[in-house]
């Protein structure tokens, strides 16, 4: 509520042009139209608790006030930054008298996540009991940051960033409350939008200080960057973004896309990411995704990254990205993932069955009296360097795990695998 002596234009644009309907809502439709979830409660004058999860200046709090309106209820806001239990407790005992004569209060808590385990249990009773309709708010990935007791009591719903064509609304709603058209060219018109990153209330922030230009300004795009700030990218490099963009890359890479590769390492590089994180994690997939259809490709990242670590960055970022497409444009086998996978499973299934006696060394008296070594062939004494003796324990049959694929330096091994099993099969034959 505004005081006295506050008029409108006093408020922040943002302030001024919040929705006060879902149908002002833009960039939500996937939710509030009207066969969408919220879009269904709200029609029913119902709703359950639930998690909104969406990027900064998607909406999350404008939407939880509107829901309110629509199911009459008390609305309460706390935000996890600033309240602890005690906030909390306080809030519960008001719902509760709330209660006792007929009303219903929505909690709305932002930034629901930075709460600690202990105080995310203590709505459990009072959203059970319908004390309280619990709308919390996150930036984060509730499935790492949340209780799987809040999770399993509210809905998860995904509000989207907002979409370049719902950010040209809200330039159009900002320029009819201001009577007059943005100071920018066509050009910088678009630039803006880009610039606010799908963030409504920072790109009204950003047109707000355009509004205060001198009467007669007309910015291009290189004077708009001048004129004002962009919006720094969201990156956390230990929360949800860190493992999506890294996701990001890695399955670029495997699909042998390099330019894709390059945008996500960018927004890595942009970001602020741990250049040895990227190094290590390029080092994995030369030897998960490529392995031996390239055995240059292991080679080549570890060269990559010791040439980072000789030179840093900016120079450095260079021979990341050389490391990027080489491993892009690479053929792609994960044939030795798979073997190792099959191998284990093995392995944990036949338990500690022993290595066939000859194979055993025998460095003592007793140990060859019990068998050790016996009957071991050198491969080196046979023809073609090869015995084709049995390896596996004694009451395990020889099994594949190693299929190499028809693509680069594994049609050689393929070659080579092949005249090693005729030759075995002709040392069976022969005996």
């Amino acid at each position: 509520m505004n005081s006295l002596f506050e008029t409108n234009n006093s408020q922040p644009l943002a302030e001024r042009l919040r929705p006060t309907n879902i149908g002002q809502i833009v960039g939500q439709e996937h939710l509030l139209s009207a066969d969408a979830p919220i879009g269904r409660m709200i029609a029913q004058k119902r709703v359950s608790s639930m998690i909104l999860w969406g990027p900064p200046g998607c909406g999350k709090t404008t939407l939880a006030r509107l829901i309110c309106d629509h199911v009459d209820a008390v609305f309460e806001q706390l935000s996890a930054v600033f309240s602890g239990v005690t906030e909390l407790r306080k809030a519960f005992d008001r719902a509760d008298k709330r209660r006792e004569i007929g009303q219903r209060t929505l909690l709305f808590i932002d930034e629901i996540h930075r709460f600690n385990k202990a105080q995310q249990d203590s709505f459990l009773p009072y959203v059970e009991n319908g004390t309280i309709i619990l709308v919390g708010a996150t930036t984060e990935n509730p499935s790492f940051e949340l209780n799987s007791a809040i999770l399993s009591r509210c809905q998860v719903f995904v509000l989207n960033r907002i979409s370049e064509e719902a950010l040209e609304t809200l330039v159009q709603n900002a320029e009819k409350n201001e009577g007059r058209v943005l100071p920018v060219t066509k050009t910088a018109r678009e630039s803006l939008k880009l610039m606010a990153d799908g963030d409504g209330r920072f790109l009204l922030n950003m047109i707000e200080e355009l509004f205060f230009l001198p009467p007669g300004t007309q910015l291009d795009t290189d004077d708009l960057t001048t004129a004002i700030n962009k919006r720094s990218p969201i990156y956390d490099k230990s929360k949800d973004q860190h493992f999506n963009l890294i996701s990001a890359l890695h399955k670029s890479l495997r699909g042998s896309d390099p330019d894709a590769a390059l945008y996500w390492l960018a927004r890595m590089l942009n970001g602020g990411e741990d250049k040895s994180y990227i190094l290590r994690r390029l080092v994995r997939f030369a030897s998960e995704d490529i392995g031996l259809a390239d055995p240059n490709a292991i080679a080549h990242s570890l060269a990559c990254w010791d040439s980072y670590t000789r030179l840093g960055s900016p120079e450095g970022d260079l021979t990341i990205a050389q490391c990027v497409i080489y491993l892009a444009t690479a053929p792609k086998s994960n044939s030795v993932y798979k073997a190792l996978n099959l191998a284990r499973i093995s392995a944990e299934k036949t338990g500690s069955l022993s290595p066939p006696n000859h194979i055993l060394n025998a460095p003592t008296k007793l140990m060859e009296s019990l068998g050790y070594g016996a009957e071991y062939q050198y491969d080196h004494d046979n023809e073609h360097g090869f015995s084709g003796q049995k390896y596996f324990p004694d009451h395990l049959a020889p099994q594949k795990f190693y299929r190499p694929v028809e693509r680069g330096f594994e049609r050689e091994l393929i070659k080579r695998i092949s005249y090693w099993d005729k030759l075995r099969q002709t040392k069976k034959s022969s005996l």
